[in-house]
C-alpha cells in the first residue's frame, strides 16, 4: 500500500477532524456500542496527560483490569474486540461529550476528564505533529498556532472539547482533573481518583503507585516496552516513543510570541467567558 497523501491522513466526522486511524465505519458505529456499568472512561483532549492518567488508574486496581486502546482507534472490528473482553475495561478516549456512545451516559459509567493548560497542550501537540508520520506535516510553530486556535487540528477545537465536558462537571459519575495538579501533588490526586472509583487503597499503596508513576519513570517504561501497535492509549499514534516528551508545565513560554499570547488570551476569554472552570486552567497563564 502506498503512503497516504497528506490530504488523506485526516477525515472529517460530524465536523471534527480525525486521523485515518479512526475509521469512519467505527465512528458511525459508536452510537450502538454496548457499555458496561463498571466501565471506566479516561477522557482527554490529546496531549493533556492521558497516558499518565491511564498508568495511574490501572495501578489502583488489584483485580484484573484491561486498559484498552481508545474506543475510536481502529476499524469496525474494534467494537467486537472490546465486547470479547471478560475483565473490567478501562477505556481511554479523546471524544468530546456529544460524540460519546450514549450507553456510557445511560449507564452512568464513571468517567475521568483530565485537562491541561491549553497553551502547553498546543505546544505539546505541535511537537507531536512534527514527529508523527500519521499526521499532516506542519513546518513551523506559527503555522500550527493558527491551526490550533481555529480548531483545525485533529480532535477539533480545544475550547469546544473542554466546554462539552465542563457542562457535565457536576454529574456524580464524572471527575475533572488538571494535569498541573498531578504534577504538583500526585498523591493527593491519586487519592482523589481512588475515592471516586470506590477503591480502598492504603496510603502506603498510594505512595508506592506515585513512585512508579512519576513522569520520568513512566517515560522510561514506555520507551522500554515493545511498540505493540495495538497497545496505545492515544488515538493518534501507535509509536509509544512519541507519547512522553517533556511533560513540562509552562513550556508554552518558550514558543508563544507576545503577539500570539495576546491573540490566544483574547480567544480564550471570549470562548471561555461562561466557563466556571476556566480559572483552574490559567495555571502560569
Amino acid at each position: 500500500m502506498s503512503n497516504p497523501s497528506e490530504a488523506e491522513l485526516i477525515h472529517m466526522f460530524k465536523g471534527i477532524p480525525f486521523t485515518i486511524r479512526s475509521s469512519p465505519e467505527l465512528l458511525k458505529s459508536l452510537d450502538t456500542f454496548d457499555a458496561r456499568e463498571d466501565d471506566v472512561l479516561l477522557v482527554s483532549y490529546p496531549k493533556s496527560g492521558t497516558h499518565w492518567l491511564a498508568g495511574v488508574t490501572a495501578k489502583l486496581y488489584n483485580t484484573q483490569v484491561t486498559l484498552t486502546s481508545p474506543i475510536e482507534f481502529g476499524d469496525i472490528s474494534k467494537l467486537e474486540e472490546l465486547n470479547k473482553l471478560s475483565s473490567k475495561r478501562i477505556i481511554p478516549t479523546h471524544l468530546d461529550y456529544n460524540m460519546l456512545p450514549p450507553n456510557f451516559k445511560k449507564k452512568k459509567c464513571k468517567m475521568i476528564y483530565i485537562s491541561r493548560n491549553p497553551k502547553d497542550t498546543a505546544v505539546s501537540m505541535y511537537h507531536y505533529y512534527r514527529d508523527n508520520p500519521n499526521l499532516p506535516t506542519v513546518d513551523t510553530w506559527t503555522a500550527f498556532f493558527d491551526l490550533f486556535v481555529k480548531g483545525d487540528v485533529v480532535c477539533g477545537s480545544w475550547f469546544d472539547h473542554f466546554l462539552s465536558w465542563e457542562e457535565h462537571a457536576n454529574d456524580k459519575n464524572i471527575l475533572f482533573l488538571f494535569y498541573e495538579d498531578m504534577k504538583k501533588d500526585l498523591p493527593k490526586i491519586v487519592k482523589e481518583i481512588s475515592l471516586f472509583l470506590g477503591l480502598n487503597v492504603s496510603d502506603n499503596d498510594i505512595q508506592d503507585i506515585c513512585k512508579k508513576s512519576s513522569f520520568s519513570e513512566m517515560k522510561s517504561d514506555t520507551e522500554k516496552e515493545n511498540s505493540d501497535p495495538s497497545h496505545t492509549v492515544c488515538a493518534l499514534t501507535s509509536n509509544r516513543r512519541l507519547i512522553f516528551r517533556k511533560g513540562a508545565v509552562g513550556d508554552w513560554k518558550n514558543h508563544f510570541t507576545p503577539k500570539q499570547n495576546r491573540r490566544f488570551e483574547e480567544i480564550f476569554n471570549e470562548k471561555m467567558k461562561l466557563s466556571k472552570m476556566a480559572k483552574s486552567l490559567t495555571y502560569e497563564f
